[in-house]
């Protein structure tokens, strides 16, 4: 079966008597996550999670189509770990411009930027590409669309290759996960109290975090945990592409009348 909602699987056939109204763009990362997770987790995960969500959105719209995931994502901050792969805001920014401009010269002017890498930050582009294109453009931190449920789900408080994380891969691709090489994910705090507070903000160097690169425990992750947090954000994600799908581009768009 061909799937309509998936650009690298449908044709011209089908796509010619179809109308697109949200396309959906995927972005993650290649980096280290603890000694148990696949270099590629944000890049599986997220593909699988905007797969999940379109698949959902489309069998109630039929005008949903997603991107291949972008699988490059900002980790400058994580280069001491081996084979990263960093590449710039700006030239990520400009990547998602060109697409974002193909995708309105094929008339779809909804788009929705589901990230999957927490370096990334698409705000600023946001901003400015709407300002420059007539175009409307949505972000959707994956991570974030469940987080009002994530302590009844989940044991601890997670950042990076913990509990969720480690939870998510044992649901999707368990035969990648080496959790006998997990480390604890206990990482250094700061030494300053307005960054422990959090009303001041800046880059972590993980190099100096641990040597895992990880901020999270993994000891308690299970299959089914990440089932359960998989289900309530594609759930969540799906509807909101329906939403945005059936609603019209009018003067007050996306603002209510």
């Amino acid at each position: 079966m061909i799937n309509e909602w998936d650009l690298t699987e449908t044709n011209l056939h089908r796509i010619a008597k179809r109308r697109y109204e949200v396309a959906v763009i995927p972005t993650g990362a290649i980096e280290a996550h603890n000694r148990h997770l696949p270099q590629g987790q944000d890049f599986r995960h997220t593909t699988e999670i905007a797969r999940q969500s379109c698949q959902l959105a489309f069998d109630k719209c039929q005008s949903v189509i997603c991107l291949p995931t972008i699988p490059y994502g900002v980790d400058c901050n994580l280069m001491a770990y081996p084979l990263t792969i960093h590449v710039s805001q700006a030239n990520l920014d400009a990547m998602l411009r060109d697409i974002i401009t193909s995708l309105k010269n094929h008339g779809i002017r909804k788009i929705v930027l589901l990230n999957g890498h927490g370096g990334n930050d698409f705000g600023a582009f946001i901003r400015q590409i709407q300002t420059d294109l007539d175009v409307h453009v949505f972000l959707c931190n994956w991570w974030t669309a469940g987080i009002d449920r994530y302590e009844e789900i989940f044991d601890a408080p997670d950042d990076h290759a913990g509990e969720l994380e480690t939870s998510l891969a044992l649901a999707l691709y368990p035969g990648l996960v080496e959790l006998e090489s997990a480390c604890n994910g206990k990482p250094k705090d700061f030494r300053f109290e307005a960054l422990r507070k959090g009303w001041v903000k800046t880059s972590r160097d993980f190099n100096k975090l641990n040597d895992h690169c990880a901020v999270g425990d993994p000891s308690k992750a299970t299959a089914e945990k990440g089932k359960k947090y998989l289900d309530l954000v594609t759930k969540r994600i799906s509807t909101f592409l329906t939403e945005l799908a059936q609603s019209p581009i009018d003067e007050n768009f996306p603002m209510t009348p």
